[in-house]
């Protein structure tokens, strides 16, 4: 059963009350700064990845928690600052989310996902910035980045038309690639590979996958699989070092079938 508002907030209430408690009287809280807490705050963030990636709905609870915890923890510290507190952080948000959806709160008529993109993009033009891309984090992974100005300039209509062009531009870029190769030329080959990560990113968009997520998964199949590979070498006594690369594809062959 959900938890009705009245006890959603009580929760709420409870957490910041704990909080409070934690920053006068644990010594490990009463030190920590905003600083402090950002490579905590970036790892819990990667874990809640994790856990959706796994569809583990129990584990998505409790990083959530944690993440929670670090926004309530921001906040106390910019109390204690005098810059900001929970109320501002949440009607900040309430106000931008009102602000950004006037098809919702005011008078906008849009017919689909795709004009509600676009509008949220010129709403944040007016609001002052002066690139549809500062929106960008400096800090994100090269591979989120390259997703996140995409989706940006696609929001301003600068986007091909079709999935094929797309692709073409894949090809292209793939060909160009290889020109460099056979030229040994080391500083172009690792920029037009570049190129090549950025519109295999772009042609994903076009058919709906997120590419992190894609590259994730593959990565934590390749885990499994390998994990299953140095199992099986333990048990026929031998370490990977000693096996040949045919004994090796036996095992490989195995678990890609599990």
């Amino acid at each position: 059963m959900h938890n009705s508002r009245e006890q959603q907030l009580a929760a709420f209430n409870r957490l910041l009350d704990i909080m409070d408690d934690l920053r006068e009287k644990c010594p490990w809280d009463k030190k920590q700064t905003l600083e402090s807490l950002r490579h905590l705050t970036i790892e819990e963030t990667y874990e809640l990845g994790d856990a959706i990636l796994d569809q583990d709905l129990n584990e998505v609870k409790k990083e959530l928690g944690d993440l929670l915890l670090h926004i309530v923890f921001y906040s106390k510290i910019g109390s204690e600052t005098g810059d900001f507190d929970i109320a501002e952080v949440a009607n900040g948000i309430c106000d931008k989310l009102i602000n950004r959806h006037p098809h919702i709160y005011g008078d906008v008529v849009v017919n689909n996902e795709e004009e509600v993109k676009q509008n949220w993009e010129k709403l944040k033009l007016r609001e002052g910035k002066k690139s549809v891309l500062e929106g960008v984090p400096k800090s994100l992974p090269a591979l989120v980045k390259a997703s996140r100005i995409q989706e940006k300039v696609k929001g301003v209509g600068f986007d091909w038309e079709k999935p094929e062009q797309v692709w073409e531009k894949v090809i292209e870029e793939l060909n160009e690639f290889q020109v460099e190769v056979q030229l040994n030329n080391h500083g172009q080959i690792e920029a037009e590979f570049g190129d090549v990560l950025f519109s295999m990113i772009n042609y994903a968009r076009f058919l709906k996958i997120n590419p992190e997520n894609a590259l994730e998964r593959t990565n934590k199949k390749f885990i499994k699989r390998f994990q299953y590979l140095e199992s099986k070498a333990t048990e026929i006594g031998k370490s990977l070092s000693e096996m040949t690369l045919a004994e090796m594809d036996v095992f490989w062959e195995e678990a890609k079938k599990m």
